[in-house]
């Protein structure tokens, strides 16, 4: 039975995949090319055949009735759709990841379709109260992301504002991928993360994105911001079980959008990771400039080209 894939997402999605594209088209109300683009925002390829669920066209639908209301554009729904679709697609790699850990731990001799029946038992168990959680969380964040748009009075309708932008890195994380097992190297991405994340919130940050072996995160306070670097350095590379880390801090304008950030101090604080030392935080000018002379001590480094930028002087920090 678990041989065919199809089985697998039948029980998954709980009904049978039995319209064409042109059918999804109909009950979505959305013309055909919209539902194209919108489908594949979603993260999902078009298939020819009845391999549509009834799900699928209410769920174009709902995306076509948000523009039909005029509450967003079909550009800004594509936007949104592909946002959508790459978190959710993530969120489901770590939960089948987390279950495939799990049944690791089963005899080695167990059928195959036994463990495939008990994975879907898993997921079953575990949506009935994820899913809500899932809910629950997206309302929370929403709140806050309002709370902090309101707060940071952006005017413009790209919502530039000030904030002081960190990028951790592991350092020489390759030559870790080529030596490690993909069991280790993906349980130290995994810590390295999770412990990232715990500081940078703990800071009241905001994580915008991990990209393996970085991750990205912003703060409104710069003291506040150089505390996350800090504590970052405390929890990786201080941790003789971890690989070193470095990283970089830049203050100035950035473009908020749609959950992530762009400008020069997004790139900036990418390239400072590249002169900072192992263990050590470096930081743009701007950055020095706002941390009080009497909690910080402050060195310019010698001015180095930096792609992009020209010749920059790094500063290196440290509280007194």
């Amino acid at each position: 039975m678990w041989s065919d894939p199809g089985a697998i997402v039948r029980a998954v999605l709980g009904e049978e995949p039995r319209f064409s594209l042109d059918e999804v088209v109909a009950e979505s109300g959305v013309s055909l090319e919209q539902t194209r683009r919108l489908w594949r925002a979603l993260g999902f390829p078009e298939a020819d055949g009845n391999v549509y669920t009834a799900a699928d066209g209410k769920a174009l639908g709902a995306l076509g009735a948000s523009i039909d209301s005029g509450v967003l554009d079909f550009d800004l729904s594509v936007a949104m759709a592909r946002a959508l679709g790459q978190t959710m697609a993530r969120l489901a790699d770590w939960e089948v990841g987390a279950i495939v850990h799990r049944l690791e731990e089963l005899p080695s001799d167990a059928e195959r379709s036994d463990r495939v029946d008990l994975a879907l038992r898993m997921l079953d168990d575990l949506s009935v109260g994820f899913e809500s959680v899932m809910v629950y969380a997206w309302r929370r964040h929403l709140a806050a992301a309002v709370s902090r748009i309101v707060a940071l009075g952006g005017d413009d309708a790209l919502n530039t504002t000030q904030l002081t932008v960190g990028f951790a890195d592991i350092v020489a994380f390759t030559q870790l991928s080529n030596d490690l097992s993909r069991q280790r190297i993906g349980d130290l991405v995994e810590l390295f993360e999770l412990r990232c994340s715990d500081v940078v919130t703990s800071q009241h940050g905001r994580v915008i994105k991990s990209i393996g072996d970085s991750v990205l995160f912003v703060n409104d306070d710069p003291i506040r911001a150089y505390d996350t670097a800090e504590g970052i350095i405390n929890v990786i590379g201080r941790d003789h079980r971890m690989p070193d880390v470095r990283v970089g801090l830049a203050t100035g304008a950035v473009v908020m959008r749609l959950g992530d950030v762009f400008g020069p101090p997004v790139n900036m604080a990418a390239r400072l990771t590249a002169v900072a030392r192992r263990n050590r935080i470096i930081v743009d000018s701007a950055l020095a400039a706002l941390l009080p002379e009497d909690q910080f001590e402050t060195r310019r480094l010698p001015a180095r080209p930096v792609r992009g930028f020209g010749l920059v002087e790094p500063v290196a920090v440290r509280r007194h």
